[in-house]
């Protein structure tokens, strides 16, 4: 699969991204033989990539799977209180995992996995403005008033967020189905947001990252990302 050169030159531990750039500029990279150019592609199964004349060699491809952590599991890999975990869950994907961001044990939904420390920092960090969409279930005094306020929110005591995108999908007495959309990661964010305007939620579920969707995948279960998902997040 093709990805940027300072992309690939960094996932190999040549250089930091900006120094590959460097390199690139500098005319010390070279792809087939031929110098390369900043912002050009390479794969690295198909194309031979050297610096200063020496091949870069590349280690596995990385993996990337997708989650749907139910109710009652903690994200992380080990927990000393004994309670189940995401990785009780993919035992069976094989190699070392890390859960990228987290749900807490109350919430369900889309939950990336990889060994791809680089890729995973991009997607978790604010300023990518990475899209992630939530279908919460909330209960409250005052439906309307408390989505004005959610929807001008900028700050979270007193830390700055990106304003949400929040829609109301269905009302039904004291409670409501909402789609929100968030940049930030913050731990129990949207619980704390919806306290913050007197709503209460009785059920939040990640459904999206960017282009990654949860879709029909049963709870419990994971599946392999596909070659578009893969791309999206090497190239973030």
């Amino acid at each position: 699969m093709k990805q940027r050169l300072q992309k690939l030159l960094s996932a190999a531990g040549v250089a930091s991204r900006r120094a590959a750039e460097e390199m690139i500029s500098a005319g010390r990279v070279t792809v087939n033989g031929v110098r390369a150019e900043l912002g050009q592609s390479a794969d690295p199964d198909t194309d031979t990539i050297a610096l200063d004349g020496q091949t870069v060699r590349f280690s596995a491809r990385r993996r990337y799977i997708v989650l749907h952590k139910p109710k009652g599991y903690v994200t992380t890999m080990k927990d000393d209180r004994g309670r189940p975990t995401v990785a009780d869950l993919v035992a069976d994907a094989g190699g070392r995992l890390y859960p990228v961001g987290r749900l807490d044990m109350d919430s369900e939904g889309l939950l990336i996995l990889t060994d791809d420390g680089e890729a995973a920092n991009a997607l978790m960090h604010p300023s990518r403005e990475v899209d992630k969409v939530y279908t919460v279930f909330v209960q409250g005094e005052d439906i309307p008033g408390a989505l004005a306020k959610l929807r001008a929110m900028d700050s979270l005591e007193g830390e700055p967020i990106a304003r949400p995108k929040v829609t109301l999908i269905e009302r039904k007495g004291a409670g409501a189905e909402l789609q929100m959309v968030i940049h930030e990661g913050k731990n129990r964010q949207i619980r704390r947001m919806c306290a913050s305007c007197g709503l209460h939620v009785s059920r939040l579920v990640r459904i999206a990252e960017g282009p990654v969707t949860l879709g029909s995948l049963p709870a419990g279960k994971w599946r392999a990302m596909t070659a578009d998902e893969i791309s999206y997040l090497q190239n973030l």
